[in-house]
């Protein structure tokens, strides 16, 4: 086993090869950051009879395996879209009709890559992020589910990682702005923080590219696992509603203004930043501003920011933190319209219990 140190994310198209290595052929590419996280033991084991306790059953009960419960046999043929042709934002554009099918053919193939390339990076930081959860968080139940959820993310990693190796077999870097959230969420000391930065922000990303990404993709493997993985992330979201609603309330305004002003910055880049402009660029061969123009206007593109946005930012007021004062700058962004939307925190535990499987139904 050999471990190489980078102090950044690699920058290349990064091919997987589907032959596992042997022990002493592994190679790990790993980047480092610290954290000055505060852990906490708890010693009162007593049980109180909430919401929190049902999502870990919940959990436990609904766990899948991604080995067992995805029919891998079934085949994608390569010259097949992955996502429906009319689904593309630049259709419409000269540079875009001007290139051969097999161009566009490839064209979305490298989409798909780069988008599937996104959610293995950001699971993989959730994965980071729950594990420490189960150190930081102070109530009993609290360490539970972040440990029920640990293992979710664990699961997601795999089956995307697996996805991407047999299905598509090369590997797009990590979008920098979605580098840039999760290493404020694993390094800031605030457990609350790491709360709402994973539970709301990152978990309703993950939600809403899920719902939307399965309304586009034609392979039924990827749509059989984002059905699977969203199930896990509703879970999550509604257990971060949960508990962050009793603690928000004890901070002091100033705390709260802080808290809600990550929430803001983080909603800044998710509306403005997390695009996929390293493909259209290589193809179309214009210039990333016109891209982003394109994509802000894209049909398509809105409908997964109101998918996106109505689950955030009613959670965000569900919590306590749309504050007075940081209102007009969700208005100014847009957003504040979403504060009416249906919330996590009251979603009835039974539409998150329905069976995984049509044929494991109970008549």
């Amino acid at each position: 086993m050999k471990l190489n140190q980078i102090k950044e994310p690699p920058r290349e198209i990064m091919s997987l090869d589907v032959q596992e290595l042997s022990a002493e052929k592994a190679q790990y590419l790993v980047e480092s950051f610290e954290t000055p996280i505060v852990g906490y033991y708890n010693w009162d084991y007593r049980e109180t009879e909430n919401r929190i306790k049902k999502l870990y059953e919940l959990g436990k009960k609904l766990n899948w395996n991604a080995s067992l419960d995805i029919d891998w046999s079934i085949k994608f043929p390569a010259h097949e879209w992955f996502n429906e042709p009319e689904a593309t934002p630049f259709s419409d554009l000269e540079e875009y009709k001007s290139l051969s099918d097999e161009k566009k053919l490839e064209m979305d193939h490298s989409n798909m890559a780069w988008t599937a390339s996104q959610l293995l990076h950001g699971e993989q930081g959730a994965l980071l992020v729950s594990s420490q959860l189960v150190s930081c968080s102070p109530s009993y139940q609290a360490k539970l589910y972040a440990a029920s959820q640990a293992f979710d993310e664990a699961r997601h990693v795999e089956v995307f990682n697996r996805y991407i190796k047999e299905r598509i077999g090369y590997i797009y870097p990590v979008n920098k702005y979605l580098k840039m959230l999760l290493d404020k969420i694993l390094t800031d000391p605030r457990w609350d923080l790491k709360f709402i930065g994973m539970q709301i922000i990152v978990e309703g990303l993950a939600l809403a590219a899920f719902e939307s990404l399965r309304n586009t993709v034609r392979d039924p493997v990827l749509k059989e696992i984002l059905r699977l993985t969203k199930r896990d992330e509703a879970r999550h979201v509604t257990f971060g509603v949960n508990f962050l609603e009793d603690f928000i309330p004890l901070l002091n305004e100033k705390e709260k203004e802080e808290r809600a002003e990550f929430a803001l910055e983080a909603c800044m880049v998710m509306k403005e930043r997390l695009f996929n402009l390293v493909v259209p660029s290589k193809f179309l061969k214009i210039k990333e501003e016109k891209i982003r123009e394109i994509l802000l206007e894209n049909t398509l593109m809105g409908g997964f920011r109101d998918i996106l946005f109505s689950n955030i930012v009613p959670n965000l007021k569900r919590i306590g933190l749309m504050t007075e004062k940081i209102r007009p700058k969700f208005d100014r962004l847009g957003l504040l319209d979403y504060e009416s939307f249906p919330h996590s925190g009251e979603v009835p535990l039974e539409h998150l219990d329905e069976p995984l499987f049509e044929d494991r139904r109970v008549s």
